[in-house]
């Protein structure tokens, strides 16, 4: 009776590894690092959160040109890849057709996350974005004026509107060769405290 049992086991197996026909790019993933920040929250004009990676310049202020945008750039690769350096972009937007609400809204429950990702995604540097540098040495720290980010990105303060915002975003170079370029939802959106920080900003607005 054993025999029989063992030949059918046999047949199915087989059966079972000739019916995967399909091959899925996903099946050929590899790990990767990806870029993290943290913001300094105490130089916002405004209240902010520290996981929606987001602060504020306040155009009611007369001193909005010295406002300040700071933040820590560093990298993480999960004892599996290292970065050999990180180049940074950065832009100036127009507000979106759709911005999130501010106060900012926390998600429930846990309070640890805003309810809506705070800029666009997905986060692809594009033929707006201006390398500001390439990062060798980490962690690396960051602050600006909003006269400064005017300059970096050739905008003038004075025809700067509420909701429009200055964009850093990262592209990391790994020390096997590779580039990332391109960070997708799973990634870049803060209000799914994903494990890195592809972008991050400052937003304009009334107070």
């Amino acid at each position: 009776m054993m025999k029989p049992i063992i030949c059918l086991a046999t047949i199915m197996i087989v059966m079972i590894c000739s019916c995967k026909k399909a091959h899925y790019e996903w099946e050929n993933y590899q790990y990767t690092a990806v870029p993290t920040v943290k913001i300094d929250t105490t130089k916002s004009a405004l209240p902010t959160f520290q996981n929606a990676k987001v602060v504020f310049f306040n155009l009611n202020d007369p001193n909005l040109a010295n406002e300040q945008f700071a933040f820590e750039l560093n990298w993480e690769g999960f004892g599996r890849e290292e970065v050999s350096s990180i180049e940074v972009y950065a832009s100036f937007n127009k507000a979106e057709a759709s911005v999130p609400a501010y106060p900012l809204v926390i998600s429930y429950p846990g309070n640890l996350y805003p309810n809506i990702a705070q800029f666009p995604l997905p986060s692809i540097v594009g033929a707006g974005d201006i390398l500001h540098e390439t990062v060798t040495s980490f962690p690396k720290s960051y602050s600006f004026t909003a006269a400064q980010l005017a300059a970096i990105t050739h905008v003038n303060l004075a025809n700067v509107a509420i909701n429009d915002y200055f964009l850093f975003k990262f592209i990391l170079n790994l020390k096997d060769g590779r580039r990332i370029v391109t960070f997708f939802n799973n990634i870049a959106d803060e209000a799914r405290g994903e494990p890195g920080d592809c972008r991050t900003g400052a937003r304009f607005k009334r107070a």
